[in-house]
């Protein structure tokens, strides 16, 4: 897939095209599959007039702020991962919702009302206290896309350090393409779903708060919700469980 075949309206201030793409695979999430995160976040691009917010678990490229400032168009692809979710996301022991996030200028902000980012509230050995997420912006409905091509990550490498190679571990990349490759036909992912970074493009989350039974209920119901989708998030946000941030001070970039 060609960075030129990335059509969509990304509105008057996301900036002219560029080199960049960040390419992202997908899954379920939080206990949550991928088909209700998908319905979840078309309801917050709705509420948010196109903006919406794409949790993802590792942190963002060395360079991300820089474009973000220079407000660099950069094309975001999703791919459905090959391999089953983690039995730790479909079942994770904690859930967390995410309240404020650090931008591209360094600064603690709160998430927008209409943005809801979950994730699992523990790692391997710990309780979660790291997570990111995309800032980005799309025109059309978030659904999964169907003869839409493929993607060959084969065919870029890193933008950030040494432009090394993109990795098998890597789930969240910002790419650039590498010019005369030779396609890896065996390496190809579908392209699920398209969008653009905007703001603050890739930034680290903080302050979550571990959601309640009841929460849970309430997030894995949100899609169907006929209640205002912002009203939904606050109440989320304000439940009067404690946070796992109680005893440190989140770090800032």
């Amino acid at each position: 897939m060609a960075l030129s075949d990335l059509e969509h309206d990304c509105g008057p201030d996301l900036g002219a095209p560029s080199d960049y793409l960040l390419w992202t695979r997908m899954q379920a999430e939080a206990g949550q599959a991928l088909e209700l995160i998908l319905r979840r976040k078309e309801r917050e691009r709705q509420a948010g007039d196109g903006r919406f917010f794409w949790g993802v678990g590792n942190a963002p490229a060395v360079i991300i702020n820089s474009l973000a400032r220079a407000e660099t168009r950069v094309s975001v692809v999703f791919s459905r991962m090959k391999t089953k979710p983690k039995s730790t996301d479909r079942n994770p022991s904690a859930t967390v919702i995410w309240r404020q996030y650090i931008d591209c200028e360094g600064k603690v902000r709160p998430l927008p009302p209409n943005a809801l980012v979950t994730s699992r509230g523990d790692s391997t050995l710990r309780r979660k206290r790291a997570h990111y997420a995309l800032e980005c912006f799309s025109a059309s409905p978030l659904k999964m896309m169907s003869g839409a091509g493929t993607f060959d990550p084969s065919a870029y490498r890193n933008a950030s350090g040494t432009g090394a190679p993109v990795g098998s571990s890597q789930v969240t990349s910002l790419l650039v393409p590498i010019p005369s490759r030779v396609p890896n036909n065996g390496n190809k992912y579908t392209v699920d779903m398209t969008a653009a970074l905007m703001g603050s493009y890739w930034v680290r989350l903080v302050d979550p708060l571990s959601l309640s039974q009841r929460s849970l209920d309430l997030v894995n119901c949100a899609d169907t919700q006929h209640d205002n989708w912002v009203d939904i998030v606050k109440a989320l946000r304000q439940q009067p469980n404690r946070t796992i941030w109680d005893d440190c001070t989140p770090p800032l970039l």
